[in-house]
């Protein structure tokens, strides 16, 4: 039985039950683990920091799945914890805050990117992260959910809670000021 074919009721099943609970945390990280490494490194442009967010996220999960209520799919309750201990992260090592910026320097995570062994994107990729993390923080994270991870605005407003149309403005903007930036980058 592949990995994609594992039910996530299953999944659950096999979490919340003391015998089986490794299983399904073996068969949750096998479902999740890429998608969520992916989500998180697009938020901290880093592998090492993607790592650890991603394990700090799969062990805050083992120990709360029994508060998972069913309210929202598993998928975006996963997303949420994935998401608030990005930001976290983020917060308490301040990679995204840079004070007075010069215009014409590179942002550091970008530097980061760039010198980073598992980034094998191409100019236009990193002129594209450069625009993204030039973004404010919730329009940043509302265009990675949607343009990477492809996610439904109602599945980012259950990650984010937030209202849809708050999302779909905030990720217009979020376009606009990637286009400006991404042309302003080839003139």
């Amino acid at each position: 039985m592949g990995s994609k074919q594992i039910d996530d009721h299953d999944i659950l099943q096999w979490m919340k039950d003391l015998q089986t609970n490794e299983k399904g945390l073996r068969a949750l990280m096998q479902k999740y683990q890429e998608r969520l490494y992916w989500h998180i490194r697009r938020m901290v442009l880093n592998h090492d920091d993607a790592d650890d967010i991603l394990q700090n996220t799969f062990i805050k999960v083992y120990r709360s799945i029994n508060q998972f209520e069913g309210k929202s799919s598993l998928f975006t309750w996963l997303y949420r914890i994935a998401t608030n201990e990005t930001l976290t992260f983020l917060e308490k090592s301040k990679k995204w805050k840079v004070d007075s910026m010069d215009e014409s320097q590179e942002h550091p995570s970008i530097t980061n990117l760039r010198s980073d062994e598992y980034f094998d994107g191409d100019q236009l990729s990193l002129n594209l992260e450069a625009a993204v993390v030039s973004l404010p923080p919730k329009q940043r994270q509302v265009f990675q959910l949607r343009y990477y991870d492809e996610m439904s605005y109602q599945d980012i407003s259950q990650v984010l809670e937030t209202s849809e149309g708050a999302l779909k403005a905030s990720y217009h903007h979020a376009v606009k000021k990637i286009e400006e930036y991404l042309k302003s980058r080839m003139e």
